[in-house]
């Protein structure tokens, strides 16, 4: 396989089709080896449009997917962001090239260290993943918060409170909300301390996360 063709087609009539049309983040997907993040046994899709399984079940979302929440949430240089959900470590990759410090939460310790070493190998000193439980990862990082940007990789039936309590004012929490077959990305904002708002973006379908299940709604 020619991986830099297929990695040009993967943005070319993947990605920028699906209104990715931030320069740096195409700019980014281009430099990060997504190949290094996909298993071994599964090399061959690593710039399919589809989700790559991954072990325990879980999966790395479709390429124009993990660009288009990238694109959407904005992260500055100076930012501290928080995702929930490593995987493998490719999403927290690409944060880490954006942000000032990652820290990203996995409830499977064989993915947790798998993404660890990749990240390693990557280079990237400024993104930190931690072994959490499920439940753990679903009420955050409160003791290392306030964050700038919350990233939730992959579905949740609705986002908790205790999340939203976690971004600084002006904050972002950008997720995958609702049910299958219906699912939105959805981009919430702290306006002020005891204020929020929220976006809807576009709809999709991802996986959900391991400790979201279905909860009272927070209600603004």
């Amino acid at each position: 396989m020619n991986t830099e063709l297929a990695r040009f087609n993967m943005i070319e009539q993947q990605i920028r089709p699906w209104d990715v049309l931030d320069p740096t983040v195409l700019s980014l997907l281009a430099a990060v080896r997504r190949e290094d993040f996909v298993p071994a046994a599964l090399q061959g899709m690593a710039f399919v449009d589809a989700q790559v399984p991954l072990p325990g079940g879980q999966h790395m979302l479709e390429p124009r997917v993990e660009a288009r929440l990238l694109q959407e949430l904005q992260v500055q240089r100076h930012e501290k962001v928080l995702e929930i959900g490593t995987g493998s470590g490719f999403m927290a990759a690409l944060l880490g090239h954006r942000a000032q410090q990652v820290v990203t939460l996995e409830c499977d310790p064989a993915l947790a260290k798998q993404a660890r070493a990749q990240l390693q190998r990557a280079g990237l000193t400024n993104v930190s993943v931690r072994d959490v439980s499920a439940a753990a990862g679903a009420r955050g990082l409160a003791a290392e918060g306030p964050f700038d940007a919350i990233l939730l990789s992959g579905s949740v039936a609705s986002v908790p409170q205790v999340l939203l309590q976690q971004l600084k004012p002006g904050g972002r929490l950008l997720a995958i909300v609702g049910d299958q077959p219906v699912m939105r990305a959805r981009l919430f904002s702290r306006a002020g301390e005891a204020a929020w708002s929220d976006t809807d973006l576009f709809d999709t379908t991802a996986p959900r996360l391991q400790g979201f299940e279905p909860v009272s709604r927070f209600v603004f």
